[in-house]
């Protein structure tokens, strides 16, 4: 069978160029400082000890926020998958009862968003089905986060876009066409898009960071970076890049069980991460070219002619 057709992609080059998107306190865009989001996603294995060992990772490296995963499993877990039988630390259970054992609910994320209100941290969420934004609603989140994986479910966007809160688009998996239609669901006035591969984990040679500059371009819209690699080089790379923004899996130990916990940062991992980039933002500097302080006496001391 023939290959169908990609649809044109929806015009969008002219769209306006907007300012930092505001989450909570702290703005995110151009010219602020890189927010740098612990992802905690499933990596808490339904344990809420481990979820708050996570976000003392997050805070102590310096992250502005730790997010996390929301599924109603008897939606998201596919009608074929369901009844498989899943080997897991806690025995053998259908595959449908695995994810509901570790789902966490309304007594823990309120326990979770007390605690990092305590630790000074955003949380948040990425909702995988349309009672999943109902329930971070109700828990007050500050901003949502599109996976990758939902960025053409378009009842989802549509119900994320009627809350009115900004909202963070991962563009992994998609096509420009694809994105052009999440985008017009969404609007771009409280958007921020994230350029992500989703190879897990992810090889160099599938990065593409150049992408974080061309959806600036299409969408005029603060980019960051969802890096799911091992290492650290690729994501301090899109910093110097221009990603206003940075999420990575973060785990206590990779070799721990889980499916994300292979490509997540350790907790030294992380440290190094967020210091690095700091340290990137003070090197990339303003562009105009001038002479330093700390030029002043090697200049007086090593040139022979001065004009």
């Amino acid at each position: 069978m023939a290959a169908r057709p990609e649809p044109a992609p929806v015009e969008v080059r002219s769209r306006p160029q907007f300012g930092p998107v505001a989450i909570g306190d702290v703005l995110v865009g151009d010219g602020e400082p890189v927010y740098v989001i612990g992802e905690i996603g499933i990596n808490h294995n339904g344990d809420l000890d481990l979820a708050r060992q996570l976000i003392d990772v997050a805070a102590a490296a310096g992250c502005q926020a730790v997010k996390f995963q929301k599924r109603t499993p008897a939606i998201c877990v596919p009608e074929e998958q369901k009844g498989q039988i899943r080997q897991t630390p806690w025995g053998e259970m259908t595959y449908l009862e695995y994810k509901e054992r570790t789902e966490f609910g309304r007594d823990e994320y309120t326990q979770i968003a007390k605690y990092c209100d305590e630790r000074g941290l955003h949380w948040f969420a990425s909702p995988w089905d349309v009672p999943s934004v109902e329930f971070l609603e109700e828990m007050d989140v500050l901003v949502h986060k599109v996976a990758s994986a939902s960025v053409a479910d378009h009842e989802l966007l549509r119900a994320l876009a009627a809350t009115g809160k900004p909202i963070i688009l991962s563009t992994g998996m998609s096509t420009l066409s694809e994105i052009d239609a999440a985008v017009e669901i969404l609007g771009t006035e409280k958007l921020i898009m994230m350029h992500a591969t989703s190879t897990y984990p992810l090889p160099p040679e599938e990065a593409n960071l150049r992408t974080i500059t061309t959806l600036k371009e299409r969408y005029g819209v603060p980019v960051g970076y969802s890096g799911h690699e091992r290492g650290l080089q690729i994501s301090l790379a899109a910093v110097t890049l221009g990603a206003v923004c940075v999420e990575r899996h973060i785990t206590l130990d990779r070799t721990m069980w889980g499916s994300d916990h292979a490509a997540s940062l350790e907790p030294a991992g992380l440290e190094h991460l967020v210091r690095d980039i700091r340290i990137i933002e003070q090197a990339l500097g303003d562009g105009v070219k001038r002479v330093f302080p700390g030029e002043e006496a090697p200049k007086a001391r090593l040139r022979r002619v001065t004009v």
